[in-house]
């Protein structure tokens, strides 16, 4: 059974909203790690930086009264969101009773200021080992290392296993596919409509999904989670292409890395030395996060090259040229991404570097019977779209999107249900009689009063043959 993970609020990191639902004990423990403090700060928006930074190097507490001066009348709104955010990651919390005064968390500030300023032999940004002279391991390289595991645990979630080309993951990730309620079913797992909208979503929130779900098994694990957390933000402030020891890592640390490993956000080249990928590196790097992460699948197809930055440059990264008769034209030899083209695109013919296709009727019906929704397609479609697609306003033409939200709207007009109908009644309070029972184990499918019939579950209907047995002289 997925186990469920709390929603982010709009605008807000999924990892945030998951925070918020932890003990203050846990949260101070995490604090307790400079990096983490400053993973968390990044992940933050603009707002509420800016608070932190004010109380950042205060030594005292400090009246909310005076705070409140600094805010405009338009601002209240976003500046009460912002503190009620902090509060709830005990970051800054909320005034004790009888008081209005306000201060950072002591181990948040401590720390935060310390990884801000540097000092100290925490090694909580992990502990660089020198280059290797010989070379050997590049960026280049760790992002197509880390495309290829990323994408492996996707193709074979696309097509269920039965695609000869896709490698079967490892047995913790199979696990965690279905804990997630993404693939379901024994020895040979199908791929849920749940697992069809996870594979249209961003690389970054795909891998923040199953990352979550890997936190709320640890306590099955007997691992510990503020543990867990604080080396996946480790690995979030570690620098692409720099090597790192793992030598000074505890138990918990050392058993993660073997499952991240296997995610593609570690390259392991010696037993104790390890590359972090730009798939962990951009684990909280905020807004820009998406672009990056998604540009890494196609970066190995459209030759993307990376700045000195870190960041892969998005010039090259959509793939997709849709016109107004529905023809789609797919620039990619891609595997994975003919094979998510496949769930909403009736596919006509593949060439070296180009596929070719129509957004047709029943291939955006058969999108829609495995889950996926019209405004996933379209967002889809925008997001790897390809940079000719972007001199034309709107991006998709008006027309494609209408007609993909139609046909939602048609499919949603008729639902089919199992069931049987009951009628016939002579008299209403025969019909009140029975229609009462019916809806007190939630079993009606529907009604209509003035004719006197309903359609109800078939469990209900064995109820209802129950009642009236019952009610027989």
């Amino acid at each position: 059974m997925p186990t469920p993970v709390a929603e982010a609020l709009p605008g807000q990191h999924i990892l945030l909203s998951f925070l918020a639902t932890q003990s203050q004990i846990s949260l101070t423990r995490l604090y307790s790690k400079p990096s983490a403090c400053l993973s968390l700060f990044r992940l933050l928006n603009a707002l509420e930086r800016q608070i932190i930074m004010n109380y950042l190097w205060l030594e005292g507490p400090v009246s909310s009264n005076t705070m409140s001066v600094w805010i405009t009348r338009e601002g209240q709104a976003p500046y009460k969101s912002a503190m009620e955010t902090l509060a709830s990651l005990q970051v800054l919390p909320a005034a004790k009773p009888g008081s209005n005064m306000l201060q950072l968390s002591p181990s948040f500030k401590k720390n935060f200021r310390l990884a801000l300023t540097g000092g100290g032999d925490h090694m909580s940004f992990g502990a660089p080992c020198e280059k290797d002279p010989a070379g050997g391991v590049t960026v280049e390289m760790l992002d197509r290392y880390a495309a290829n595991c990323w994408e492996s645990i996707l193709h074979f979630m696309v097509s269920s296993g039965t695609d000869g080309r896709a490698s079967r993951p490892t047995k913790g990730i199979l696990y965690l596919l279905d804990r997630s309620g993404l693939m379901a079913g024994q020895g040979a797992p199908k791929i849920t409509s749940q697992g069809f909208q996870f594979l249209l979503t961003s690389p970054h929130a795909q891998l923040w999904t199953l990352l979550l779900q890997y936190l709320t098994i640890t306590n099955e694990r007997n691992i510990d989670m503020v543990e867990v957390i604080q080396f996946l933000f480790m690995l979030s402030t570690m620098q692409l292409g720099q090597e790192y020891s793992t030598e000074p890592f505890s138990t918990t640390y050392q058993s993660v890395l073997e499952d991240l490993i296997d995610y593609g956000l570690v390259y392991k080249r010696q037993p104790n030395r390890i590359y972090p990928t730009r798939l962990a590196t951009t684990l909280t790097s905020g807004s820009s996060t998406t672009a990056s992460s998604s540009a890494i699948s196609s970066q190995t197809q459209t030759g993307a090259t990376t700045s000195n930055s870190g960041t892969v440059a998005t010039a090259g990264g959509g793939f997709i040229i849709l016109e107004t008769n529905y023809r789609l034209y797919a620039y990619t030899e891609n595997p994975l991404q003919i094979a998510i083209l496949n769930l909403f695109v009736s596919l006509r013919g593949r060439f070296s570097n180009l596929v070719t296709g129509s957004i047709t009727r029943e291939s955006v019906r058969k999108a829609l019977d495995n889950g996926i929704t019209a405004d996933q397609i379209i967002s889809y479609l925008v997001t790897h779209a390809h940079p000719q697609m972007h001199k034309n306003n709107p991006l998709i033409p008006i027309t494609v999107q209408d007609q993909i939200r139609l046909w939602e709207q048609e499919k949603n007009r008729v639902q089919i249900a199992e069931g049987y109908l009951w009628k016939e009644f002579t008299a209403s309070t025969d019909y009140n009689l029975v229609l009462d029972h019916a809806k007190s184990t939630s079993s009606v499918v529907w009604e209509n009063e003035q004719a006197r019939m309903f359609f109800v579950t078939p469990d209900g209907h064995i109820e209802l043959e129950m009642l009236l047995v019952q009610q027989l002289p």
